[in-house]
């Protein structure tokens, strides 16, 4: 068995757009399928296109979004996957990141907030 990546309840990901690069403090979910991106940071870095729409559930309902892949670095490890694109412009983190990125090789310990500092 390959040895796991341990990520807290907060990191620090590399967002890699077509020209430019952004380091962001992004929110582990073990609760949420797929990760999800802040529309406005979709276009700051020129992200995209998009691939298709999806129906999310979220506390508010159901919603469609636009997917998009994108290409983000977490723990020194590079990923390309599918992000949905929403406003997350009343969320203190811009970027989530779901089950598609922590099932490609990552462990989750709650007990960890690198974005605050905390252990």
């Amino acid at each position: 068995m390959d040895k796991k990546i341990i990520v807290g309840a907060t990191e620090f990901v590399t967002i890699k757009g077509a020209h430019h690069k952004s380091l962001v403090p992004a929110r582990i979910d073990t609760g949420a399928t797929r990760s999800s991106i802040h529309a406005l940071l979709v276009k700051e870095l020129d992200l995209g296109p998009m691939l298709r729409t999806r129906s999310v559930k979220n506390a508010n309902g159901t919603a469609i979004r636009p997917i998009i892949k994108v290409k983000i670095e977490l723990k020194d490890k590079l990923i390309e996957t599918e992000f949905t694109v929403t406003d997350r412009s009343h969320m203190r983190y811009k970027v989530l990141i779901g089950r598609n990125v922590l099932s490609k090789g990552f462990m989750v310990d709650p007990s960890i907030d690198v974005v605050r500092n905390k252990k």
